[in-house]
């Protein structure tokens, strides 16, 4: 593997001079710089991005601690935040917290130790101890999709009330009265928002949410399961049922198929955080999809603002309702197939 001494060889300049310019110095001259980037190119030389960041104090590493990579929202979150970090020139070091505050703390543990420029959290549980401290202490950091209320952090996250409210709307005019919902955590902002959403939404059409209607889950498909199998175990079990995300959706299906019933002949399901998957359940789930890829991408450019000297500011994108089949919607009629003729 070349060295930097080979480098300055090739190119029949001094060690310092072809440094200055692997670290882009403005002293350098064009001549300079073209010989050593020739040279840079002939011997395949790479610099040692542990010695480049203890010199300028900076790994152009980003650090992304996400809640749950089981969770086909958060893959695609991070593989957003990959891209764009990427085109922005840094590389990003991605750790699941598992919705595990102790293996949160571990991740943004690890994650300080090998220096990383800035950290992009999804936080669960209301926060860590270990998080909260680094976010006080001013380390460049970025809140994505969730958030802690009184931390001073820029927060990227989408506003899913106007959607809610198009949901219950939509359940509304398909005759639908009694509708409950599968809760995430209370402890995270993104739970008890969707709560209160859907609780809002119901008021507006005179609608209540009872206590009974209200099942505690935590984002994983074992809750919605079991919170299901409760509603279907009431003496008037609820005729659609809101899972606050996808993997509880999915839990939730399970449950209503193992009793034998079907969606929506016998209970109506509808979801938070639509997914590729939806579209393929029989019958096709109607879903309030979030515009995740571009949250990925705001997240990771409040970040490098921050990096970088600039005020990362917070960023609030629309989430939309996509009606699919899980509600009782009329199917489309389908289009005759053309009638083929057979030639004499």
């Amino acid at each position: 593997m070349a060295s930097i001494k080979d480098v300055a060889s090739e190119a029949g300049l001094s060690v310092a001079t072809v440094s200055r310019v692997l670290n882009d110095h403005p002293s350098v001259s064009e001549d300079a710089r073209g010989r050593v980037l020739a040279a840079v190119q002939t011997l395949g030389y790479r610099p040692n991005a542990v010695a480049r960041s203890l010199r300028t104090d900076q790994t152009r590493t980003l650090g992304l601690v996400i809640s749950d990579v089981m969770n086909p929202y958060f893959t695609e979150l991070a593989r957003s935040v990959e891209e764009e970090a990427r085109a922005l020139g840094y590389s990003v070091i991605i750790g699941n917290a598992d919705e595990r505050p102790e293996l949160q703390d571990h991740h943004v543990t690890t994650l300080l130790d090998r220096r990383i420029d800035g950290l992009l959290v999804s936080p669960t549980d209301g926060g860590s101890p270990r998080m909260l401290d680094a976010a006080r202490a001013g380390t460049p950091m970025v809140f994505v999709d969730r958030w802690i209320p009184g931390v001073d952090v820029p927060v990227v996250r989408s506003d899913g009330q106007t959607a809610v409210r198009d949901l219950v709307a939509h359940l509304h005019r398909l005759g639908h009265r009694r509708l409950a919902i599968i809760a995430g955590p209370a402890a995270t902002t993104t739970g008890r928002e969707r709560v209160d959403a859907f609780r809002a939404a119901l008021r507006e059409h005179g609608l209540e949410l009872p206590a009974a209607y209200i099942g505690q889950g935590d984002f994983q498909a074992d809750s919605g399961r079991r919170v299901t199998e409760g509603f279907l175990d009431l003496a008037e079990p609820p005729e659609v049922v809101f899972a606050a995300d996808n993997l509880m959706a999915l839990g939730a299906l399970d449950a209503v198929r193992a009793r034998g019933l079907r969606v929506p002949d016998d209970i109506a399901l509808a979801a938070f955080d639509d997914i590729p998957w939806f579209v393929h359940t029989d019958p096709p789930v109607t879903a309030i999809a979030q515009p995740t890829g571009a949250l990925g991408r705001a997240a990771v450019r409040a970040l490098v603002d921050r990096i970088e000297g600039r005020p990362g500011e917070s960023v609030t994108l629309p989430a939309r309702l996509v009606v699919r089949r899980s509600c009782g919607e009329p199917v489309p009629p389908q289009s005759p197939s053309p009638v083929r003729r057979s030639t004499p």
